[in-house]
């Protein structure tokens, strides 16, 4: 039974961070102090409920929290060390535990162990960070909260921090809470609503303040040439510019990417003060250890021309780097770990809006919220004074932190495929569906495009939320519809790595009963298809120079002359030269183009409800519920074939492990002497 302390800590951090003007993602922690039995003595022990490191308090649950032994954690006062061996604590957290499981205390554990309340809350609100980042903050904590509010210097988190503001609240009883300088704030109370009123209090009434005395145009005015573009020419633009900026993000290693328009982007890309801000960076450790610690701004206006955005892109990047690099050595130790990349996570396109990226689809969706916040907490500061971060030292002792390297190197290995993002024709059922299923279990963001939108988006649904995947309408016979799709895949994820042409169709007929009709619908879909979207993809794929694969499912009939299908039977050889040809093509672009050439996959095959297994069953004279048998039948191996063993190829075609393999057709078949390639 969770504690009655412990569940009012659960209900009050999931309100707090279910709202985002209280706390950013996986921001700040919370905590309540109480009494359980100790399972071995039998007597009443005090303990201390935090959120652990890496949680989120709107999705905290008790397995979030980390249990400790109050006295045991106060006791470590009489050997702290000092501050300059401040991070050994965090270690000594460790014999402080109450009982096994639980979450890894995280650095803040201090501050809500040492602080005489009964309840702490330490929240990252965009209202408590603009005070905190004024150049006058101290000032500003005073006129706006009275003696109710005490300002608390920079310091980094750790112990000292926490016995920083325990003297803070002895020393001001009638304090409710405390502004830290650059970072955030810290509320606390005798009872959890206590708490929680008091935190909500200073945030309201930091926002009220700055709502009040702010001044309406804290950015300046507008630069002329950089407002917004029309929403149509604006998204068109991000779809061009996407896959250069995935690469620019990507030069170290492969980013995925999330973008947005929102008018909070705009309005400040558009003004006056934004290149002067975005240089200062960001603030809040939370932040940017996300975004890093400034963004890449383009200096061009939204009026420029796509290749003279680009090619300026590519310079600022060359630049960037370098200033990373500086950075880096400038603030460096014997001790720091080493650089972690010199790109940008944050890329900022006036006009057009914002470009994050991260390791997966959440990170990079999250890195933009925080950036969002930081221009939340700009305007602040600068709408009643100066907005004036921490230091670029301070930022790199965050950032390059021993104890911010270890939580790193706890982070679980990467599937195969993480940081991939690939685009599946025919994806919404059959093999489609099997191949999509299969890359997103191994890491991959998938793109399930189909005719079908609304089946399409039900077959993403099922692989998870829009981080994971999404569905697309796709008439892959249309090339206005092909790279309508490809748009939405590069602004969703932010570009394309791996490209299966998979959307078919088949018509069994003997020759004098297969129309005109047929044999164009047939060729269409799939010969003209495959080579729409691969030629849109390619683009993507030369302008992220990342390299990349595109697969094609052919069709063992693509070398093998069955009876009574002409039109199927040569539209899968196209497909089959295409593999070949492109290969060749795209090679020098990094790019591997190979082939996939199954059979019988009757089960759960689009092709096969649609009427192909029918005509094909009455070809062979069996039964249709019987044809996936007689198709393993006639095998060598004598085994069904069925859409899990075309995804399974799928995903060693596009895997490490070949990736110096292209121009191959593998037949999933369970083998045919009579397609055997030659």
């Amino acid at each position: 039974m969770t504690n009655p302390a412990a569940a009012e800590l659960i209900a009050r951090s999931n309100r707090l961070g279910a709202d985002p003007k209280n706390t950013n993602y996986a921001g700040g922690n919370t905590s309540a102090k109480g009494t359980e039995t100790d399972p071995v003595t039998g007597e009443p022990v005090e303990l201390l409920w935090v959120k652990g490191s890496g949680g989120d308090l709107g999705t905290l649950t008790e397995q979030g929290l980390a249990v400790l032994r109050l006295d045991r954690l106060q006791a470590l006062q009489g050997v702290y060390p000092g501050v300059d061996r401040e991070d050994e604590m965090v270690a000594a957290f460790d014999y402080c535990l109450h009982g096994k499981g639980g979450a890894a205390p995280s650095i803040d554990t201090a501050m809500h162990g040492l602080v005489d309340a009964a309840h702490v809350d330490h929240l990252h609100p965009d209202s408590g960070i603009a005070i905190a980042t004024a150049a006058d903050g101290e000032e500003l904590t005073a006129t706006v909260f009275g003696d109710k509010v005490v300002w608390v210097p920079w310091r980094r988190p750790g112990f000292q921090l926490g016995l920083d503001i325990a003297a803070i609240k002895a020393a001001n009883p009638q304090a409710v809470g405390c502004i830290l300088g650059g970072h955030g704030i810290t509320a606390w109370g005798d009872t959890s609503d206590e708490a929680e009123a008091n935190s909500l209090w200073i945030i309201d009434t930091a926002a009220a303040y700055l709502a009040e005395h702010g001044d309406p145009q804290p950015f300046g005015g507008v630069r002329p040439g950089f407002e917004a573009l029309p929403e149509v020419e604006r998204r068109e633009r991000a779809a061009a510019l996407a896959p250069t900026i995935r690469g620019i993000a990507s030069h170290d290693k492969p980013m995925v990417g999330h973008f947005t328009d929102a008018d909070v982007v705009l309005d400040f890309l558009a003004s006056e003060k934004a290149p002067a801000l975005a240089a200062l960076g960001t603030s809040c450790p939370d932040h940017f250890l996300r975004t890093k610690v400034k963004p890449l701004l383009l200096d061009l206006p939204a009026t420029a021309a796509a290749d003279e955005q680009i090619a300026r892109l590519h310079e600022l990047h060359a630049e960037y780097r370098a200033d990373y690099q500086a950075y880096y050595d400038a603030h460096a130790t014997a001790d720091s770990p080493a650089i972690r990349g010199a790109d940008p996570l944050i890329v900022l396109v006036p006009g057009v809006g914002m470009f994050s990226y991260g390791a997966n689809k959440q990170t990079a969706r999250v890195a933009g919220e925080f950036y969002v916040n930081a221009i939340n907490v700009m305007r602040g500061a600068e709408s009643v004074s100066t907005y004036s971060p921490i230091s670029d030292a301070e930022k790199f002792r965050i950032e390059y932190w021993a104890l911010e390297e270890a939580k790193l190197q706890r982070m679980p290995k990467p599937k195969t495929h993480q940081g991939r993002i690939a685009f599946v024709t025919g994806a919404a059922s059959g093999i489609g569906k099997a191949i999509a299923t299969r890359l997103a279990a191994e890491g991959a963001c998938v793109v399930v495009a189909d005719l079908d939108p609304e089946k399409a988006q039900a077959a993403a649904a099922e692989l998870g939320t829009a981080d994971v995947a999404i569905g697309v309408a796709a008439n892959v016979a249309d090339a206005a519809a092909v790279q309508a799709a490809l748009d939405e895949a590069v602004l969703a994820f932010g570009g394309v790595d791996l490209v299966v042409n998979n959307a078919g169709l088949s018509l069994s007929k003997p020759l004098l009963e297969t129309t005109e009709a047929d044999w164009n619908l047939q060729h269409d879909v799939m010969a003209k298809g495959s080579f729409l979207v691969s030629k849109a993809a390619a683009r993507v794929l030369i302008d992220q120079k990342l390299g990349g694969d595109v697969i094609y499912i052919s069709s063992k009939n693509s070398v093998f002359a069955g009876p009574n299908n002409i039109a199927y039977s040569a539209t899968k050889a196209d497909q089959a030269h295409q593999v070949r040809l492109l290969a060749v093509e795209l090679g020098e672009h990094g790019v591997r183009v190979n082939g996939i050439n199954p059979d019988g996959v009757v089960r759960g095959s689009g092709i096969f409800a649609s009427g192909w297994g029918a005509n094909r069953a009455a070809t062979y004279g069996v039964e249709e519920e019987d044809l996936g048998q007689f198709y393993a039948n006639r095998t060598i191996l004598k085994r069904e074939v069925v859409p899990e063993n075309v995804a399974d190829a799928v995903y060693v075609l596009t895997g490490p492990e070949l990736s110096r393999t292209t121009g191959l057709h593998i037949p999933v078949d369970s083998g045919v002497a009579a397609a055997f390639l030659r």
